[in-house]
């Protein structure tokens, strides 16, 4: 389960020791210290994951996050040196899939790495031997090509928000806690973030609901959790 990883961060020491310590764990790495050069490199590179700095010259890491999102739907953590909720956020809405807040160890990296690296590598391994997608009234999720349509069109979701709607699809009807989603989807604890739960869910709806005030497919139910319905029938 080894793989190419892009390191983007404008300190050459702390990019050093991540490329050090994860080539140590058998990934290729390949470094960049500007926003722009991060840009040039994931387009061009195509890694299967990126750790990115927020803090970056010439280009800060939520305008690479979001072009990089644009042609890539590859894993994407972001290194932050703030730690309000506001830019957890932020970051998520521009479709990181994970943050790391520093100064961080490098045991918790190399983890979060295995983590998303090894769902992902579990996802493709299972869809891989799947011939058919899922469908949900106007939606059809194929689990092929990773893509989900609506209205035979393609929308345009991370690797995480797929992971996430696939998952609630394949349990339709059945109420899950964010904790569970937590679990199921990101792969390891969130030691109680459940805002990053929250957060996708409402980029979801933007992109597969009518309207995303008035939610016909991933329902909230009050104290706990989410529930995906078919908006034809109301149910399972």
């Amino acid at each position: 389960m080894f793989g190419k990883i892009l390191v983007v961060d404008d300190e050459q020491p702390i990019a050093d020791i991540l490329k050090f310590n994860l080539e140590k764990e058998g990934y290729q790495v390949v470094c960049a210290f500007d926003g722009n050069t991060a840009v040039k490199m994931a387009y061009e590179e195509k890694p299967d994951l990126v750790l990115l700095d927020l803090m970056l010259p010439e280009k800060d890491g939520m305008d690479v996050c979001r072009e990089i999102r644009m042609k890539l739907n590859t894993p994407i953590i972001m290194l932050t040196a703030k730690d309000t909720e506001l830019d957890k956020v932020l970051g998520l809405e521009m479709g990181a899939d994970d943050y790391v807040t520093k100064p961080f160890s490098t045991r918790e990296i190399l983890a979060r790495v295995k983590a998303h690296l090894r769902r992902q590598s579990k996802s493709v391994d299972q869809n891989n031997n799947q011939n058919q997608g899922l469908k949900i009234n106007n939606l059809f999720i194929d689990t092929e090509m990773y893509v989900v349509y609506k209205h035979n069109t393609a929308l345009d979701l991370t690797h995480r928000e797929f992971e996430l709607i696939h998952y609630l699809a394949k349990s339709k009807g059945k109420v899950m806690t964010r904790e569970h989603l937590l679990q199921a989807v990101w792969g390891y604890e969130y030691l109680g973030e459940v805002r990053t739960v929250d957060v996708t869910i409402r980029r979801l709806r933007e992109k597969i609901e009518d309207d995303p005030s008035k939610p016909e497919y991933i329902i909230t139910r009050r104290g706990l959790g989410y529930i995906m319905l078919n908006p034809q029938t109301g149910g399972s």
